[in-house]
């Protein structure tokens, strides 16, 4: 097995340098240019077990928690459909042998934040994976809704759900020769710090990682003004 004791680790430090300053330039995009008939949003995870309380909860979380509720807001008024997924599992998970266990179903845990329940008109999809793509409920949302291919991707974790999600999404409309746009704002997804787990660091390799497979990253939406 080979052993990075002997990396490069100046080198190493220049790369992710000049891959923030990268993506700190990242584009703006109005929910105003987007067609609205044909763009969803997608939040991904952002119930009280991973914003609020629980062992998989994060404060870092907790700070996008507000922005995508006004994101939300800004959806429902140009009338830009918005999804949520919810982690949701049962006691027999085996997501459980790899994560503490959380989010069981009908718990609180797995419930939507207050805040973005609040913001406006959402439906939900829960899920029992990392991917949301997976999910049955999310195919058949797919098949009713074949005019959608601008998508907007929101929520945690960076590194997790929402890179397995984002890029398995695009991977299926390149399959099929399909045009898609897979947005991520930027600020507007989270990951955990914990251990090992740098989320400063989980979250720059994850972003740059999904727009080397597609996938337009975007600032935030919290200056869009509601003609």
């Amino acid at each position: 097995m080979k052993i990075y004791k002997d990396m490069n680790w100046s080198a190493v430090q220049k790369t992710l340098i000049e891959i923030s300053e990268h993506l700190s330039h990242s584009k703006t995009l109005c929910l105003k240019d987007l067609p609205v008939d044909r763009t969803a949003l997608f939040i991904v995870d952002m119930v009280n077990g991973f914003v609020k309380n629980g062992p998989m909860s994060s404060n870092r979380i907790y700070e996008i928690n507000q922005g995508i509720a006004n994101l939300v807001k800004s959806c429902n008024l140009y009338g830009i459909s918005c999804i949520a997924f919810r982690d949701c599992h049962t006691a027999e998970s085996l997501e459980f042998l790899s994560y503490p266990p959380h989010c069981l179903i009908n718990s609180e845990e797995s419930e939507i934040t207050e805040e973005i329940q609040n913001a406006g008109s959402l439906s939900s999809i829960p899920k029992n994976s990392t991917n949301g793509f997976l999910e049955l409920d999310f195919q058949k949302w797919m098949d009713s809704h074949p005019k959608i291919d601008h998508f907007i991707i929101v929520g945690d974790c960076t590194d997790l759900c929402i890179s397995q999600f984002s890029i398995t999404l695009k991977a299926d409309f390149n399959r099929k020769n399909q045009f898609s746009r897979i947005l991520v704002p930027i600020d507007l997804v989270e990951t955990y710090d914990l251990g090992l787990h740098n989320g400063d660091l989980m979250n720059l390799i994850a972003l740059y990682d999904m727009e080397l497979n597609g996938i337009e990253l975007i600032s935030n939406f919290t200056e869009i003004e509601i003609e």
